[in-house]
């Protein structure tokens, strides 16, 4: 009987209110059809009331037998979930390694066991049976993560989660697929431009002979070099190639360090017709516009930083740079400075304002250029000021002023940032003379302004932070200084009635820039260098004043003094000097030690670590040309020159900075044994 009732106990979905109604009512409505006809007629009634019976027996039973059915289905149901429960965790492709707080393993299921190869695993700790599984479950637990992260062990991909709070370790692997997606990255299109850098001037010079077998060498070159990485090669034009490339390929050419460039120029040198090469590489967009745009702007940023060198960089990310090895040869012509003097004179008469600002803390060739195009905006009839705070100078500059402002001659050139700011209109235009990054100009503030209205003029190889759309841009890293480019610019000025474009003093001032950037005239300097200093003294510039504006103050010679003092040789021909953790040093004396460290016997090199402010550290490189710092010091931030750069650190110490140009310097070998 209790075995009965213990089976009549319904099941939920049959005690439903619903459906325990639906019968009730029925049986009632039999029930009433039974007495209903019994009254009519006996033996009718009674055949009905025996069905009624029959018909509660048999629901009795029914319901029985249903209740016993779906008990047994509901522990069939049970047993095959927990069965299969069990099965999943012995037979499924999914790692699972139990451990306690000390690392002993508690448990392993099958799938597991077959990578670890050890039947007697329970007891041991994970390190004695698979140190690098230990180590990537520590490196799990440290980075505090219950997330999947991808893991490479035992040869195989695995993604991994470990739930440290319930000691499980979970390895699925994923093999199979990363080595599909390894395959997809290792096929992605990688789009190179090849530009031959002097094509033009050498073939001036070559007979038609000469030319085609220089021409013929080139594509024989670049073609077996191509041809080597798997990769695909069209001439576009006499000097522009176009190379389409696998990443797995451009990986390949990545650690060969671009060979071919060093072959062509070693190689064409040797036959008296120095040719170099510059290339832009773009790739990582599944958009062939994005890539092929990116490859051009990659491209015209190596010609920016003086060619022979290759730029790789894929849209939105840093670039990659390799060669740059050699001094940029002098490209630049007569027509080039004529061209961009008309150009930037048409955008002056279409401004109502022109400001010049130079880098920050500014020497004698960013304010003598400055000056120079200021007087050339003024010239035709725009109003112009070079921004600068006269009453914070270094003393070269400051006495510049001083001369200036006591000869009473365009006593209104100079204008401070803020009077610059609250007169800049949207039609006003910004002219950045003797630096193009925008991070270090005199007025971030005016900048900002006027970001969109900019023009550059520069001679330090440009580098990645360049500004997004300036209306001209004359960058020639070949250049001594950006006083003699300004100074070409000044000599197709055509001003009416005999008019002079500059004053005495203002020649003499950017005279003064000349002599600064290229050390006298013994670092970076050309034909054209000379050129411009012969036309400047032709126009009143004083070498006297010159030496009278440069002179050196007793305290900063001392200063450079007990730097050069600190010299000590780091490498062979590399020299660092350290001043003081506590004092902060002028970066013009900073830049003035390191400057006189190359006249010493062996410094092919010299690098002058000072603190600039409370926060930051300030390395001024020097080179003879042979050792190109630009590279070194793009490593730590910066960049500059082949033979004079520089960076800023921030939130270190000089120790700290100068084991992280050692780093630089160890890692700008390795990149050029």
């Amino acid at each position: 009987m209790k075995d009965f009732l213990r089976k009549l106990e319904l099941p939920a979905f049959i005690r439903d209110a619903r459906l325990t109604a639906s019968v009730v009512v029925i049986l009632c409505l039999s029930l009433l059809g039974a007495v209903l006809g019994m009254i009519m007629k006996p033996l009718f009634g009674l055949a009905l009331l025996l069905i009624f019976i029959l018909t509660v027996a048999i629901a009795i039973y029914g319901t029985y037998i249903l209740a016993g059915n779906a008990n047994n289905f509901a522990i069939n149901l049970s047993y095959r979930i927990k069965r299969s429960e069990q099965e999943a965790l012995i037979k499924m492709p999914l790692g699972i390694l139990l451990y306690d707080n000390e690392h002993q393993i508690q448990w392993v299921n099958p799938y597991l066991q077959l990578y670890l190869k050890d039947d007697d695993l329970i007891g041991h700790t994970i390190e004695s049976v698979d140190p690098d599984l230990n180590k990537l479950l520590n490196e799990a637990i440290a980075a505090k993560t219950a997330e999947n992260h991808m893991v490479h062990w035992d040869g195989h991909e695995f993604e991994m989660v470990v739930q440290d709070d319930l000691g499980v370790i979970y390895l699925l692997d994923i093999t199979r697929y990363a080595k599909i997606e390894r395959k997809y990255e290792a096929d992605r299109l990688a789009i190179g431009l090849i530009f031959i850098d002097n094509y033009d001037e050498l073939s001036e010079a070559m007979h038609d002979q000469e030319l085609t077998s220089m021409s013929s060498y080139v594509q024989n070159k670049l073609s077996d070099y191509a041809k080597k990485f798997n990769s695909y090669l069209k001439r576009i034009d006499e000097d522009h190639f176009l190379l389409l490339a696998h990443m797995q390929d451009l990986k390949q050419m990545e650690q060969d360090k671009f060979s071919v460039l060093d072959r062509v120029r070693q190689e064409t040198s040797r036959n008296n017709t120095p040719l170099t090469l510059s290339i832009g590489i773009a790739f990582g967009s599944d958009s062939l516009t994005e890539i092929a745009n990116q490859a051009q702007s990659n491209l015209d940023l190596a010609l920016g930083r003086g060619g022979d060198q290759v730029v790789l960089r894929q849209p939105g990310k840093d670039a990659r740079f390799y060669g740059g090895k050699s001094n940029p040869m002098e490209k630049r012509t007569r027509v080039r400075a004529r061209m961009v003097a008309q150009a930037i004179t048409e955008l002056f008469k279409d401004a109502d304002r022109v400001f010049v600002v130079g880098h920050q803390r500014p020497d004698m060739d960013s304010v003598g250029s400055g000056i120079g195009v200021v007087k050339i905006a003024r010239l035709h009839g725009v109003t112009a000021h070079f921004v600068l705070d006269t009453s914070k100078t270094n003393y070269d500059v400051g006495r510049l002023v001083a001369r200036m402002a006591k000869e009473k001659k365009d006593e209104d050139i100079f204008i401070n940032p803020a009077d610059a700011l609250n007169t800049a209109t949207d039609k006003s235009l910004l002219v950045m003379v003797d630096h193009s990054k925008y991070s270090i100009t005199y007025s971030q503030k005016l900048y900002d302004r006027l970001k969109n209205r900019i023009i550059v003029i520069d001679h330090h190889r440009r580098g990645e932070e360049f500004p997004e759309n300036p209306m001209l841009t004359y960058v020639e890293p070949y250049a001594s200084s950006a006083c003699e480019l300004v100074t070409e610019m000044i000599e197709y000025q055509q001003p009416a009635g005999g008019k002079r474009v500059l004053t005495d003093l203002e020649a003499t001032a950017m005279l003064a820039g000349i002599v600064v950037d290229s050390k006298e005239f013994s670092l970076r300097t050309g034909t054209r260098t000379f050129d411009a200093a012969s036309y400047l003294r032709s126009i009143g510039a004083s070498s006297a004043v010159v030496s009278s504006l440069l002179k050196e103050d007793i305290d900063s010679f001392l200063e450079r003094t007990h730097l050069v003092a600190t010299l000590k040789m780091v490498r062979p021909h590399m020299a660092v000097l350290c001043g003081p953790d506590d004092k902060i040093i002028d970066p013009i004396v900073t830049a003035q030690a390191a400057d006189t460290a190359l006249d010493l016997e062996n410094v092919g090199a010299s690098f002058a670590i000072t603190r600039r402010s409370a926060d930051t550290i300030g390395i001024s490189a020097r080179s003879m040309g042979k050792i190109n710092v630009q590279l070194i010091m793009e490593k730590l931030g910066g960049g500059g020159h082949l033979s004079n750069a520089a960076t800023q650190i921030k939130g270190v110490t000089i120790e700290e900075a100068r084991a992280q140009l050692l780093k630089a310097i160890d890692e700008y070998e390795q990149e050029n044994e």
